[in-house]
């Protein structure tokens, strides 16, 4: 199609898509230029008219970002506001808070601008540089009171080579991109910077890859045969791709050095950033992300819980669902690896699985807390930032791995209680609460009440589902790993049988000293010995501490059960303890046949049901 004819239907279409009621508002629009990237700055000028010309206008920064739960305060990286009326005068600006301008004495519009400052590259922040600028949009864009439901315009001044990647809906005139309200801008990360594109139809959709990286296009072409395989297997477990809303689906993919390691996940795309390259182990850990990511287009993109639905930019936002929204997402991240063939079935036991029943069984938080809880804690954890130390070693466990395990569990549980399995527990969700979708958001967000009524359908049982609530999702009762993972032809077993061990408090060398690192665990031999986070370990059994090597001979000479005499150092004080050590209690997951034995026919044919692909 002629591109003249493609720009005249996007002219067209965009009223159609956003509505009656977009078109009878004045857009909210917004200039971005990058005058001085090379120092990581950009200029950002927001306009908003037709505002009622005797009320303030109240602007404000965000305070926090969708798929983040803690508070930000992207404040902190704009400075230079200024605000003008229509004709460029200099109006009064206001500072009532630190994330917030009043304008006033406007006329009706007002002209805002600031310069922002930005270099992290990561799903969170922006990242601006003479290569590239990567843009979350809450740590990028302003916004107003009351204008939330307008629609809104972005115009980027890209420098020589650069293109845009974003899922915003771009117009007939370049560089210039539309969404239809404040919340689908602020969920549309963007991309500037010499793009390398692979695209594909997958089930009418359009999919694309939008890539800033250093390597060759040999690697990026393979790359996208490993994503495509991903997308076939998710799309296999819903029975087919969401209606993306303008038809395509974009991974927003920044592999350069400067980049930080994430994923974040948007309504039509996602961000993913990270220093490894495109090949090797590099390509493998990038597509671990990305599977997690795309599986989100399902998972808390459009399966929503309500306690999340709408989001707030102003404050953190809290769920107690994230169990079920990243740690549910996490087991399906995993799994896709295994069914696309990225990872065979010893690699997916030996990391994936081995990591998910570690954590869900040695760490002290989930003997005490529940998934809920957990959940209830990302404000705190979700990359929030505090100087103060505290003791989450044993009050928590990440919601990804609580909830993974318990997806985990469940899975296998369905697969061998009740002919079924957790694929039909998520369609079920996604035909109540995801496939329903009005105004670019879920019709029908889902609550604790809907996942145990649609669990009990599925298994069809609601007994089980009750119960299965109870203990493992609002209570902390653990699975059985061990009678789990049998019947797939998969052990569960002590990584280092036999091995003394002073417990897995994190132990590490510093300035030549064995220091405690962080707070000691809960039934650990240091714990009980009365250690604590920044003791030091001097001497074992009399003998000097001064590296790593010397500390394995010395434990080495020992059994589980041995009493040591351990001379530290707490707080200024030298003193000797007694310390009882404990049987290394790491776990690992293998295949049984790893341990010398055959699995049965029965247990192949499970495994084989449960990890192998699915797409046609």
């Amino acid at each position: 199609m002629p591109k003249s004819t493609v720009s005249l239907l996007l002219a067209l279409a965009w009223p159609l898509a956003f509505g009656a009621g977009a078109r009878a508002q004045s857009p909210v629009r917004y200039a971005l230029s990058f005058p001085n990237a090379v120092h990581h700055e950009a200029q950002v000028q927001v306009t908003f008219t037709d505002l009622p010309a005797e009320k303030p206008l109240q602007v404000h920064m965000a305070r926090s970002s969708p798929g983040r739960y803690a508070l930000h305060e992207f404040a902190k990286n704009i400075y230079e506001v200024r605000a003008t009326d229509a004709q460029g005068r200099a109006l009064p600006l206001a500072h009532p808070d630190p994330y917030s301008w009043t304008v006033t004495g406007h006329g009706g519009t007002v002209q805002f601008s600031y310069t922002l400052y930005g270099d992290r590259t990561d799903g969170t922040y922006a990242g601006i540089d003479a290569q590239h600028a990567h843009l979350n949009i809450p740590a990028t864009l302003a916004y107003a009171d009351g204008l939330e439901q307008r629609p809104a315009e972005v115009r980027f001044a890209l420098p020589p080579g650069w293109q845009v990647a974003t899922q915003l809906q771009p117009t007939a005139t370049a560089g210039v991109y539309t969404a239809p309200h404040l919340q689908y801008l602020m969920d549309s990360p963007t991309s500037l910077g010499p793009q390398k594109m692979r695209s594909w139809q997958e089930q009418g959709k359009t999919i694309e890859l939008a890539v800033l990286h250093t390597g060759t296009d040999a690697e990026l072409d393979a790359y996208a045969d490993q994503t495509k395989k991903i997308v076939k297997e998710a799309a296999a477990i819903f029975g087919g791709l969401p209606d993306y809303d303008f038809g395509r689906y974009t991974f927003v993919a920044n592999y350069l050095p400067q980049a930080s390691g994430d994923g974040m996940e948007h309504r039509n795309s996602t961000s993913v950033t990270n220093a490894r390259p495109l090949s090797k182990e590099g390509a493998l850990g990038n597509l671990s992300t990305v599977s997690h990511e795309f599986f989100h287009g399902w998972n808390v993109e459009r399966i929503r819980p309500r306690d999340l639905e709408p989001f707030r930019f102003d404050r953190a936002n809290m769920s107690s669902c994230l169990w079920f929204a990243e740690g549910f997402t996490q087991y399906y991240g995993d799994l896709l690896m295994r069914r696309s063939g990225a990872l065979t079935n010893e690699q997916f036991a030996a990391n994936d699985l081995s990591g998910l029943v570690n954590a869900m069984l040695n760490a002290p938080g989930a003997k005490r807390f529940s998934p809920v809880h957990m959940s209830q804690q990302a404000p705190f954890v979700d990359a929030a930032a505090a100087i103060d130390p505290n003791n989450r070693s044993n009050t928590y466990l990440s919601y990804y791995l609580i909830g993974g395990a318990n997806a985990l569990a469940l899975d296998l549980e369905l697969r061998q209680r009740f002919k079924t399995d957790l694929d039909a527990f998520m369609r079920e969700v996604w035909q109540q609460h995801g496939k329903p979708q009005r105004d670019y958001a879920p019709a029908r967000p889902y609550t604790l009440a809907d996942l145990q009524r649609i669990l009990g359908k599925t298994a069809r049982d609601t007994a089980f589902a009750g119960q299965f609530f109870r203990q493992h999702i609002q209570g902390h009762t653990l699975p059985n790993f061990t009678a789990l993972l049998a019947p797939a032809g998969m052990v569960v077993r002590k990584a280092h049988a036999g091995r003394a061990s002073l417990g897995v408090s994190r132990l590490q060398f510093v300035n030549n000293q064995l220091t405690v690192g962080s707070g000691t665990l809960l039934g650990d031999p240091l714990y009980v010995a009365g250690l604590d986070r920044g003791d030091q370990l001097l001497k074992l059994d009399g003998k000097a501490l001064k590296d790593q090597k010397a500390f394995e001979k010395l434990l080495g000479k020992h059994k589980p059960g041995d009493v040591v005499q351990v001379e530290v150092r707490s707080r200024g004080q030298v003193r000797t303890l007694p310390v009882t050590l404990q049987e290394d209690e790491e776990l690992e997951v293998v295949l049984t046949e790893k341990t010398g034995q055959q699995p049965t026919p029965e247990q192949l044919a499970f495994r084989a049901a449960w990890l192998d692909a699915k797409a046609k």
